[in-house]
């Protein structure tokens, strides 16, 4: 007879190799959005410190830039209401938050796939 409220076993730590990559993984992941960088720290914060760490670094600044994406959008539109129409130029600064996003996220990469840690230059720290 099998018990149906048997709990998982939990999952084994990761090796430092491994560590460093997902870590990695999290910041390289930041180029489509923040959720490589929410599924990598929810699946793996327990089982490493490293990239528990590293990952909330990553979901922080993506979290950050989704903020900003928004809030250009918003004023774009005001602005296009106000103007009639020239205040959606301004939406063009969308493109400036993905060429940070991409640069800052590879810089991100390439620190922790070497066990560095990466402090964003700014982010709202928002998951401790």
């Amino acid at each position: 007879m099998t018990d149906s409220h048997q709990q998982a076993a939990p999952s084994a730590p990761l090796t430092e190799t491994e560590d460093r990559q997902w870590a990695s993984f999290a910041h390289l992941g930041g180029i489509i959005g923040f959720l490589p960088s929410l599924i990598i720290w929810l699946v793996f914060k327990d089982r490493g410190s490293f990239t528990n760490t590293e990952a909330k670094e990553a979901l922080n600044f993506q979290i950050t830039l989704a903020i900003g994406q928004v809030a250009v959008q918003i004023l774009a539109a005001v602005l296009a209401v106000i103007t009639f129409g020239i205040g959606f130029l301004l939406s063009g600064l969308s493109w400036v938050i993905i060429i940070i996003s991409v640069i800052f996220s590879i810089m991100g990469f390439l620190k922790a796939k070497d066990g560095i840690a990466y402090r964003y230059p700014f982010a709202l720290r928002l998951i401790k």
